[in-house]
């Protein structure tokens, strides 16, 4: 953490499809805010892998919203490590696999799941005053009130090279299934992936993970709010 940073409440939003870079981005922006850190997308990951385990349809939305109610879901919120649990069982690396990340989008789709989790997520933001949230909808939805919204973007071929280094996986079977997941994300009925309409866009297809926070501290800064 830096020394002598404000110690005020300071909300960041940041928004965008997988690729962007959102992850990196608020992990190094908290950090350096002396703030918390929330990955909104590894809850809606975790009560996915807890859908799985379970063995209900996927298409049975109600049975769905009954093992989300029921998971014990904990997630950190340490921007320099953090562990998700659920029921007591630590899925960190379990919900980052190719089975929960396949249908990730579906159990993200149901409104019960959708309204319990960000109801979960507006409790941190308040518990917590200073926090970096990233996801799909922060700006939009979850803190729509934030001191900064950013929807970090970039061009496709960036976003599916990005990816698929960090699964070690094929460019273009990467690729194809980010676009499936930005399409049903953004075409969802409640509660899409959509740019808030005061967000900041930050094209980020030439930018380096340190020239991207530097630009977001300048933001804040300029808002009075870092």
């Amino acid at each position: 953490m830096e020394e002598n940073v404000p110690a005020g409440r300071c909300v960041v939003a940041v928004d965008g499809p997988s690729g962007s870079g959102k992850s990196t981005v608020s992990r190094r922006l908290a950090a350096g805010l002396g703030a918390r850190y929330l990955d909104t997308g590894a809850m809606y990951r975790a009560l996915t892998w807890a859908v799985l385990r379970s063995g209900v349809e996927l298409t049975d939305a109600e049975s769905v919203a009954k093992v989300a109610a029921e998971a014990d879901l904990r997630i950190g919120t340490d921007p320099q490590g953090y562990a998700v649990t659920v029921d007591g069982t630590d899925v960190s690396t379990a919900i980052r696999g190719a089975e929960v990340t396949a249908d990730l989008s579906a159990v993200a789709a149901v409104a019960a799941v959708r309204e319990l989790l960000v109801d979960r997520q507006r409790r941190v933001i308040a518990d917590a005053g200073r926090i970096v949230v990233e996801g799909r909808d922060i700006g939009s939805v979850v803190a729509p009130d934030a001191d900064l919204k950013v929807y970090l973007t970039a061009s496709e071929a960036a976003r599916a090279k990005r990816r698929s280094a960090e699964d070690a996986a094929d460019v273009a079977a990467t690729a194809a299934d980010r676009a499936r997941r930005d399409r049903l994300d953004s075409t969802r009925k409640v509660n899409p992936l959509q740019q808030a309409p005061d967000a900041v866009v930050l094209d980020t297809t030439e930018l380096g993970i340190d020239e991207v926070v530097a630009r977001l501290r300048e933001m804040l800064t300029e808002r009075g709010a870092a």
